[in-house]
């Protein structure tokens, strides 16, 4: 999802497990062949390009992996077996209750490698990457970002259609129940294919050619620029507008008709985020001298780029076209001819381990220390689109679940006021269900209960508003209900975490060991290291065994998202 996720982790199943996809086959990462009976010397430049190559089968994309990570003395291997490539994890040393051991087949890369590389697997319908990523820069394997300390192994990192229309082509819709849950495979081609920014080439292709294709070029700008913005724009926040999916949009469609991407006023170039070169883009002499003139295209060819020994006079050539007087040419460091290596600073990636990342605010002196990220301060929209207050609202409603309590308040005064100023509010499930989110925090249970209720009639599968409202409803001991939600939700997503634990401990308490143990024993199936839920059980059987009285439900407080 674009917005954070707050009631992110619960678990548990109740109901018929639904088939496993059966193992399939892609059609090969590059570009369209249809394209390139015609275009074959673009096609042949293409194919070499991350881009062409962000993503396929596992095999083809297999790079062995041999590490161990400290933190939770895991050792992980990815191996090839049979034509079959397969992440075995165990943790050798394991002390008392922490044994480890199992594997999982990977099925496709994402990733060119040239920044990194993960693999996704497959549980029943729900598409995981895996826990490990390979860091193409340091040429290092290592836990996937975020988790480099993690002491506990990751297992259930979904894998979202809106990550995936960004590395691979036609991108299946997921389910309704959870969003990384497809009834066959996630996509059916590797990499970025031609459709993908050119558009459906079916008419051009099957009128040989008399059928025009977009022209790119003749697009209003926003509309040329969404192309690559779809994808290399990323914000500190970004809204998907109320009404609009985010796969809805297509190649000559305006992206800011369907997303809003917000950054902090007093941020400073690219703070360092891998896709944001945009943002710093903006505030650059360059992009607000030549306005429109201006684009990704001014630089950078997607068809291919230069060979490495070319780089430092292919992209001074770039440069030299505005920057072009004699006298500039002549003087300006005639003995360093990589612009890039004084105006445009690399910068350690604030969201990708292992990774630099250029700063395209091409600034007049770079140098010094890295600056500060802005933290805190007012959002504003990225190239100064229009916002109302639910785009606003549900931005700073992000910036509030990583912590930022001033967030909050704002946030809360903005939803309120969508709320009642907005004719489509009621229909809206993400502003009730981030509304009820902020009244939890602020400790009106009354208001944030009435909120989770209207964004589940606005959408019955809201799972991170059924799952806080359950916990609401077990804190007011109508468990009854509180049960209710979380089996749905169980039902719905058996990877969500924390309703497998709260619910195991409804259960419990209630003297249905066996539900609580088999509700435990199902979540472990999609999270085999979770420790809680390993603790949990073994209380459950000694309490069996020794007749100790049953316990009150000790749930986990606010909303854990």
């Amino acid at each position: 999802m674009l917005w954070g996720g707050l009631y992110l982790a619960f678990a548990g199943w109740m109901g018929t497990k639904p088939p496993s996809v059966a193992a399939g086959s892609i059609a090969a990462s590059g570009p369209d062949a249809a394209c390139a009976q015609c275009h074959q010397a673009i096609s042949e430049r293409y194919e070499a390009t991350p881009m062409a190559r962000a993503s396929g089968s596992a095999e083809d994309g297999f790079l062995p992996a041999d590490f161990t990570h400290a933190a939770s003395g895991i050792h992980y291997t990815v191996t090839k077996d049979g034509g079959r490539v397969w992440l075995s994890y165990e943790r050798p040393d394991a002390t008392a209750n922490r044994e480890l051991a199992g594997r999982v087949e990977l099925r496709y890369y994402v990733g060119s490698g040239l920044r990194g590389r993960t693999y996704l697997f497959e549980r029943e319908g729900y598409w995981f990457e895996a826990p490990i990523n390979w860091y193409g820069k340091k040429r290092v394997w290592d836990m996937a970002p975020n988790f480099l300390s993690a002491r506990e192994m990751p297992l259930t990192l979904r894998v979202d259609p809106g990550c995936l229309h960004c590395h691979a082509s036609e991108v299946a819709e997921s389910l309704p129940d959870a969003r990384n849950h497809y009834t066959g495979e996630p996509f059916g081609a590797g990499g970025i294919r031609c459709a993908s920014c050119h558009g459906d080439g079916a008419a051009h292709v099957a009128s040989g050619g008399k059928v025009k294709m977009m022209d790119l070029d003749a697009l209003e700008p926003v509309r040329r620029d969404s192309i690559c913005l779809n994808c290399h724009l990323e914000g500190e926040a970004a809204v998907i507008r109320a009404g609009k999916r985010e796969d809805e949009f297509r190649p000559g469609d305006d992206l800011f008709d369907y997303a809003v991407f917000f950054v902090r006023q007093r941020e400073s170039g690219s703070e360092g985020r891998a896709t944001s070169q945009w943002e710093a883009l903006l505030k650059s002499r360059c992009k607000q001298a030549s306005g429109d003139r201006m684009t990704c295209t001014t630089c950078h060819d997607p068809h291919g780029g230069p060979a490495p020994e070319e780089r430092e006079a292919y992209y001074r050539a770039k440069c030299l076209q505005c920057h072009n007087a004699n006298s500039f040419v002549e003087k300006h460091h005639p003995e360093n001819p990589d612009c890039a290596a004084c105006h445009m600073e690399r910068m350690t990636s604030s969201d990708i381990a292992h990774e630099q990342v250029t700063d395209h605010w091409i600034r007049k002196e770079i140098g010094g220390p890295e600056p500060a990220r802005a933290t805190s301060g007012p959002l504003v929209a990225v190239g100064g689109v229009a916002a109302d207050d639910r785009d606003l609202g549900l931005a700073y409603a992000q910036m509030a679940a990583r912590g930022d309590e001033a967030a909050g308040q704002k946030a809360m005064r903005l939803l309120a006021r969508a709320e009642r100023t907005s004719g489509g509010a009621a229909n809206d499930a993400i502003l009730h269900e981030q509304l009820g989110f902020l009244e939890q925090i602020n400790g009106d249970v009354g208001n944030a209960a009435a909120e989770y209720k209207t964004a589940l009639r606005a959408d019955p599968q809201d799972v991170l508003a059924a799952g806080d409202l359950a916990v609401l409803d077990a804190k007011a001991r109508d468990y009854g209900n509180a049960v209710r939600l979380w089996q749905e939700v169980f039902a719905q997503d058996p990877a969500q975490r924390e309703a497998g634990i709260d619910l195991a401990l409804v259960e419990d308490a209630g003297g249905e060991h066996a539900a609580a143990l088999a509700t435990l024993e199902r979540l472990q199936e999609f999270a085999p290291d979770d420790g809680q839920a390993r603790a949990l059980a073994a209380q459950i059987r000694k309490r069996i065994l020794t007749a100790e009285p049953e316990p009150g439900p000790h749930l986990g407080g606010g909303p854990a998202r």
